[in-house]
Parts: C-alpha cells; sequence; structure tokens
C-alpha cells in the first residue's frame, strides 16, 4: 500500500530562497531575514524588494521601485467596471479575483503565443510591481461600494500603507494606524509553500503567465482554512462579545467541538512568531482608539484557550481585531491579506519559472476495478490504439 501523505504534509517538492521558518530560533525569515527585525524596521516597499530581489534596496532602488508602484496606483476604468457588474453582496475576494483576471487580461492582450504570454523574468517583476500597485485601489473601492461612497483617487505624497488607508476611508491615517497597518502588511507577505503559494506555483509550473497563477492562489486564500481564518476571527469576537462571557462560551464551544480559528498552525509548533509583533501592533491602537474591553477579550479568549488545549494563535487572531479597529470591514480581512501577500506570490512565481518543472503528483487508486460495458465491442482501430507502448497524455 503506497504511503498517502494527505494534504501533502511532511512532504518536500521544490527548494526555495524566498522564505523559511527556522525551527532553531522560530523565526519566520524573508530571504534570510527575520521577520520581526523587517517589520520593525523597513518600510512595506522595501519589504517587497527584498521578496522580488533577494537584498534590501539601497536609497536609490527604494525611490526607484516607489516612483514606478505611486505611477500604477490609480484603479483603471475597465476595472472598475468590472467589479461594477459584480453585486455588492458579493464577496470582496470575488472582486478581486475578477479585477486582477481584468488587470492580465489587459496586460497580455494582443500576444497570441501563449508562451510569450509566460514573460520574461525582467517584465515578470514589472508585472507584479504594477499588479501590487494597484490592489489597495481595488480592495479600497470594494469596501467603499459596499458602503454606498465613492471613489477616492490614489495620492503620490503617501507611502503605499498610509495611501491604502487614504483611499479606503477618504482621510489621512494617524501615524499610529499606519505604522500597525505597516506591519501587518510585512508579516501577511510571505510564507513558504502555503496553499495559496503552493497553488500559484503548480499554475506557473503549467508555464500559464503570472496573472492566471495569481487568481488561482486568490481562489485558494479565500477559503476559511487559509486566508478566511481572520473574517473567522472577528465573528467569533463578535459572537462572544465581551470577557466575562469567554469561559461559558468556550465549554459550549469545545463540547460541539467547534474549530477555534485564529488558534494553530500546520508550521510553527511553538507558537507563531509573527503574533508577538502583531500583538504589539493591536496593542497600540488599542491606546489609540481608547478600547480597553478588545484587549479584555483578546487576553481572556487566548489565555483559556491556550490552558485548556495547549494550542497557541496565529497571526491570523490578533490581526483580526486590529483590521477592525482601523476600520476596516470583516469582509475585506481576506482582500488586505492578498494585498500584501501578492509580494510573495510573484517572487515564488518567478522562483518556479526560473528553474520550472511541471507540477503533477500521483495518487492511489481506490475506485471500482477495471470494468466493460456490456454488449459493448470495440473496433478494430481502438483494440491497436489500446495496445500501442505510448504513455497516455496528462
Amino acid at each position: 500500500m503506497t504511503d498517502i501523505k494527505k494534504g501533502l504534509a511532511g512532504v518536500t517538492v521544490d527548494e526555495t530562497a524566498v522564505s523559511k521558518v527556522n525551527p532553531e530560533t522560530n523565526s519566520l525569515l524573508y530571504r534570510g531575514y527575520p521577520v520581526q527585525e523587517l517589520a520593525a524596521t523597513q518600510s512595506f516597499e522595501a519589504v517587497a524588494y527584498l521578496l522580488w530581489n533577494g537584498e534590501l534596496p539601497d536609497a536609490a532602488q527604494l525611490t526607484d521601485l516607489r516612483r514606478v508602484e505611486r505611477a500604477h496606483r490609480a484603479l483603471t476604468d475597465d476595472v472598475r467596471a468590472a467589479i461594477d457588474l459584480l453585486p455588492t453582496s458579493a464577496h470582496p475576494m470575488d472582486e478581486v479575483r475578477t479585477a486582477v483576471s481584468v488587470i492580465g487580461a489587459r496586460e497580455t492582450a494582443g500576444i497570441s503565443n501563449v508562451m510569450d504570454a509566460v514573460g520574461t523574468p525582467a517584465e515578470n517583476l514589472e508585472r507584479s510591481i504594477r499588479l501590487w500597485a494597484q490592489l489597495p485601489a481595488v480592495v479600497a473601492y470594494g469596501q467603499r461600494r459596499r458602503r454606498g461612497e465613492e471613489l477616492i483617487e490614489p495620492r503620490d505624497d503617501l507611502d503605499y500603507a498610509a495611501n491604502f488607508l487614504w483611499m479606503t476611508f477618504g482621510e489621512e491615517a494617524d501615524e499610529v494606524v499606519v505604522d500597525a497597518f505597516t506591519r501587518s502588511m510585512i508579516l501577511y507577505a510571505e510564507h513558504s509553500f502555503n496553499a495559496s503559494t503552493f497553488t500559484a506555483r503548480v499554475i506557473a509550473s503549467t508555464l500559464s503567465d503570472l496573472y492566471s497563477a495569481v487568481v488561482g492562489a486568490i481562489g485558494a486564500l479565500k477559503g476559511p482554512l487559509h486566508g478566511g481564518a481572520n473574517e473567522a476571527v472577528l465573528h467569533v469576537f463578535t459572537e462572544i462579545g465581551s470577557a466575562e462571557n469567554v469561559g461559558p462560551w468556550l465549554d459550549t464551544a469545545l463540547a460541539e467541538k467547534r474549530k477555534i480559528m485564529g488558534f494553530g498552525h500546520r508550521v510553527y509548533k511553538r507558537g507563531d512568531s509573527r503574533v508577538p509583533t502583531m500583538k504589539a501592533a493591536l496593542d497600540t491602537l488599542v491606546a489609540h482608539y481608547d478600547r480597553p474591553d478588545v484587549a479584555a477579550l483578546y487576553d481572556a479568549l487566548e489565555s483559556q484557550f491556550v490552558e485548556r488545549k495547549g494550542i497557541y494563535p496565529n497571526l491570523d487572531y490578533p490581526s483580526g481585531p486590529a483590521y477592525d479597529l482601523m476600520g476596516f470591514d470583516t469582509l475585506t480581512f481576506t482582500p488586505l491579506f492578498v494585498a500584501a501577500r501578492v509580494t510573495g506570490w510573484t517572487a515564488h512565481i518567478r522562483e518556479q519559472q526560473a528553474s520550472n518543472a511541471l507540477i503533477r503528483p500521483l495518487s492511489e487508486y481506490v475506485g471500482a476495478d477495471e470494468r466493460h460495458i456490456e454488449g459493448y465491442v470495440p473496433d478494430a482501430d481502438a483494440l491497436e490504439a489500446q495496445e500501442r507502448p505510448e504513455e497516455a497524455a496528462g
């Protein structure tokens, strides 16, 4: 019997230089740098450059990246029209998926040879930057549209995070909010061969284009076992209501064997290394907005769940209430994840293309033995084809 690794658990399928979790320090490393150090010292633009190029930028390189990013921030008419065709009741991830598909169709329009659409490394770096630049407008407009508010044009005097908040809320965010939002973007930017990244690499391995790979990754990220978890955390907080309700609520949830989102991780065994940085950012927001009730609920649920189950929070646990305090709708949380993770996805897509092998695993068949339709008699050509030694395609 074949040893089946359900979910590819424990299976190493390829090499990567983009990121890893260092088991000795329990640190997530981007190109060798601990993510908590990057979040404490770098802009999101600098981290994006690092993921794409392997090194942190010097002043001139960072200035050039910012110039290109700011030139492509505006929501184009075709993308806006595509979003407007969707009902406002559609999930925001469907808006983002549709928008990326339209952006990709526009960027590759006129390329009749599918091999040419794959793009060179330089072309795909440019595509990565342009897509990253446009996603804040997509996400911000989606939230505003659902609220019945008008589109806000980007500003080229604000950095990536500050402009993102400006386009979403129509006012300049306080420095503490921009800082917390920047840290969240950096923490969400990359995480090795997770489900969405692996999806992107599978699609890229077929020599499909970068945009198709990102669309597939968005579909994977929409699932609540992956990107949708930070939405679920807010639903849990809303359901519990306040810190004093945590005990009875948790009694019921555990008795019903409910999965408590925001806790546990497939990779980290001693707690998610990103949590302390995001929790510190959440604490600044709690103080800024004077919301000790949020901190009390957070601490009560964490302490009681860890005490009872020995399972620690992951990044989604502090990021959910942080985004809520900033003013983002709960349905917008996973699209925010997209806006950050597109940097990691595109870094992996380019890495896959640079040393490509089609990702095509095997399966263990457990269905019916070979059987035949009663009365069926194949013709001679079919019998001859069946006896040929060539392997079937696919």
